[in-house]
């Protein structure tokens, strides 16, 4: 996987391309911790993602979690197989989803 933050404007998108699973769900968590601590929202483009595992999503809740008392987390780019996960897990109901 590999990872690509940027902030502009108090606002921080990390940009996933890959897989995000156990061996790689932290790189995603470190990547977020490093950018995101003076920001007030996140945003996770995840349209280069191609399969995301549980380690992934926790990452994911967390942040989104962390993020709430800021201006939050969009996730945007989901591809069909990533979003049907997010669908199945119910993530698609808790998370602002763009496409």
């Amino acid at each position: 996987m590999t990872l690509n933050a940027t902030v502009n404007e108090n606002v921080c998108t990390i940009a996933a391309v890959g897989e995000i699973d156990t061996l790689t769900a932290p790189q995603l968590e470190q990547a977020i911790a490093d950018n995101a601590a003076g920001c007030d929202k996140v945003v996770l483009d995840m349209s280069g993602v191609t399969y995301i595992s549980s380690a992934g999503l926790r990452v994911v809740i967390a942040v989104h979690r962390d993020m709430e008392k800021k201006g939050g987390l969009s996730v945007k780019g989901l591809n069909e197989n990533v979003r049907g996960v997010f669908k199945m897990t119910g993530f698609d109901r808790v998370l602002h989803i763009e496409d």
